[in-house]
């Protein structure tokens, strides 16, 4: 049996969570998944069972050749990075829309989120994204405004998806246990929630902002706005936001508005 590896953040689910995780999937015989980090296969053999077809993509070289040696008929596995593969020409012969599933390392789960997001094609390519991922990173997806945890990364995962938290996970449910608790989350992929305008320009504002979030939203905007040839009264203006709130009581569609008032 391979042993868990350090540098790829490999912690591995129990049984009893397992089959827990594969009821809050629901998978069924006309589905395709690509599973993220599929590990020993502990997920991957039930999906795979359920499913009508599971393209699994593992880091490791070791755990890659041995679920491969397993010869599961309708299982297809990838030993390569998710970051680096090329989600369009890997996926071309499968069925569309592809749903998700995965564990992901806890040191790439944000930029293998913003990777789902941006291929997703709203809804299209990717329909939805059962995930599992650090405790506090969920708790950060699915924040409304005006929560401590309401920030960049839910106002740019709720542009393009919902968010429902689905468990919450023991350090105990896993092999070896990690040093925090953990949390399921399904992300339901869909068309933007609302125009912003230049899609660059709207990561700008919310980048900027909450990097400024102690600061009113008149301040915090000020350095993005300079960048851009604006004012920060005048987009503020435009957009008919008031400026003495704090970031994190704007909604994505008041982000969207000061997007759109840049142009």
């Amino acid at each position: 049996m391979a042993n868990a590896r350090k540098r790829f953040g490999q912690h591995f689910l129990e049984a009893a969570w397992v089959a827990k995780l594969i009821g809050a999937i629901a998978p069924t015989q006309d589905q395709t998944f690509l599973e993220i980090g599929p590990g020993r296969g502990a997920l991957t053999r039930p999906l795979a069972a359920r499913a009508g077809r599971v393209v699994a993509i593992e880091i490791d070289r070791d755990l890659a050749a041995l679920l491969e040696r397993e010869s599961i008929q309708n299982l297809r596995v990838l030993q390569s990075d998710f970051l680096d593969v090329d989600l369009r020409a890997t996926l071309a012969d499968e069925r569309r829309p592809l749903r998700v599933a995965g564990n992901l390392p806890y040191n790439v789960s944000s930029p293998i989120l913003f990777r789902l997001l941006g291929a997703a094609d709203e809804g299209r390519f990717f329909s939805d994204a059962t995930l599992m991922l650090q405790k506090e990173v969920a708790d950060r997806l699915v924040a409304r405004p005006g929560r401590k945890e309401y920030g960049a990364l839910a106002i740019q995962v709720t542009l393009l998806a919902d968010v429902d938290h689905l468990l919450t996970l023991p350090p105990g449910a896993f092999r070896p246990p990690p040093k925090v608790t953990s949390a399921v989350v399904r992300l339901r992929f869909r068309p933007p929630a609302v125009d912003v305008g230049d899609p660059k320009v709207f990561e700008r504002i919310v980048r900027g902002m909450f990097l400024q979030r102690r600061k009113t939203v008149a301040n915090a905007l000020r350095p993005v706005a300079d960048s851009l040839g604006r004012s920060s009264g005048e987009l503020l203006e435009r957009a008919q936001v008031d400026g003495t709130l704090r970031p994190e009581a704007l909604t994505v569609h008041d982000i969207a508005r000061l997007s759109r008032a840049v142009l």
